[in-house]
């Protein structure tokens, strides 16, 4: 069993005095920036000036500062830029004001894990990685409760890392609903496989493959949207709120029959031997050296996968039905025949 830190064990003051620089201010960045301010941390953004986040950081009322003067300043210099650039961010903007006594946090492992940036062994080296995303760590922080993280410390030079790991955890909200001790070798290969085999990976290609065998069979496509992807949500709120057995207890017999005795004819030891496979290519780094090779390329097969997923007829009839749901956020109700078939960039973004 993981061990989970509550408010009463960590020590805000020892950040204080302390100035914590983020670096980036997409979704984690802006929430963590933020609650960390408000918690009465020293705060401050790394950004390069002509970046349409400035602007934001700036509006949300952040001091905000190139990257290098951040990291030059910073005590503590937190990198919340995506994972193919952390190494380049780092070799520029970091290393240089990298001096001994100083803390590099990050909220995923995978840079150090995979050894993409190696810092000197006279810094602290830590992890705080909130298990939501940022708008509801930012949100949830607002209400006065907080989203879970987990904590991990790749380096301990100053012998205080994990006080000052969870110190930061508590500054944006975590230590209200807990943080789980963990390594960075742990969250990394965890995270990567959940994302790959069920969350992204895994559940994109079932629901793609049930929306297409109905579809095949001839059933019309709306109705194919409908029960293999539209009530997905439903579903997973249930399971979200109490488990597997809420969720089964709140659909039908038949339904739950169904469920009992066909989930694993479709998703059985097959699938479980793929997913073997992909954690091992995780494991072994396999994946990461693609993805790092992919990125040094270009990434024009990344983009190319993106563009063919874009087509995909799944996403056509899924933007026409939602441009008729006048519930969803920001929509208005079109009748059927005003619904037209968006341009791809609306697709990946309806």
């Amino acid at each position: 069993m993981a061990t989970i830190f509550y408010e009463h064990d960590a020590n805000p003051n020892s950040l204080k005095g302390k100035t914590i620089a983020i670096l980036g201010y997409g979704s984690q960045g802006h929430a963590q920036a933020q609650n960390l301010r408000d918690s009465g941390y020293k705060v401050i953004v790394g950004l390069e000036p002509n970046r349409p986040s400035t602007q934001q950081a700036r509006a949300d009322g952040m001091v905000v500062v190139a990257p290098d003067e951040a990291a030059k300043r910073a005590d503590w210099i937190h990198v919340l830029t995506p994972d193919e650039t952390q190494a380049a961010v780092y070799e520029q903007y970091i290393k240089p004001y990298l001096h001994p006594g100083k803390i590099l946090g990050f909220s995923h492992g995978f840079s150090i894990h995979f050894k993409t940036i190696v810092p000197p062994s006279d810094v602290d080296v830590v992890m705080i990685a909130p298990k939501s995303p940022g708008h509801l760590l930012r949100r949830v922080y607002a209400e006065g409760r907080g989203v879970p993280s987990l904590i991990a410390i790749s380096q301990d030079s100053s012998k205080r890392a994990h006080e000052y790991a969870l110190a930061y955890a508590h500054g944006i909200g975590s230590t209200r609903a807990g943080v789980l001790q963990t390594t960075f070798k742990e969250e990394t290969e965890s995270d990567l496989f959940g994302e790959q085999a069920v969350l992204c990976g895994g559940l994109t290609s079932l629901i793609k493959k049930g929306f297409e065998t109905l579809v095949e069979a001839g059933y019309a496509p709306e109705i194919a949207y409908f029960e293999c992807l539209h009530e997905m949500k439903l579903i997973v709120d249930l399971i979200y709120e109490g488990g597997l057995s809420r969720m089964r207890h709140s659909i039908s017999n038949t339904a739950e029959y169904g469920d009992l005795t066909r989930g694993e004819k479709v998703v059985g030891d097959a699938t479980r031997a793929a997913m073997k496979k992909t954690l091992a290519d995780i494991q072994d780094g396999t994946f990461a050296r693609e993805w790092i090779k992919e990125n040094k390329d270009g990434g024009y097969n990344f983009n190319d996968l993106r563009q063919k997923e874009q087509q995909h007829p799944i996403e056509i009839i899924g933007a026409q039905l939602r441009g008729m749901m006048s519930w969803l956020p920001g929509r208005e109700a079109k009748k059927p025949a005003e619904a037209k078939k968006p341009e791809p960039e609306q697709v990946v973004n309806a």
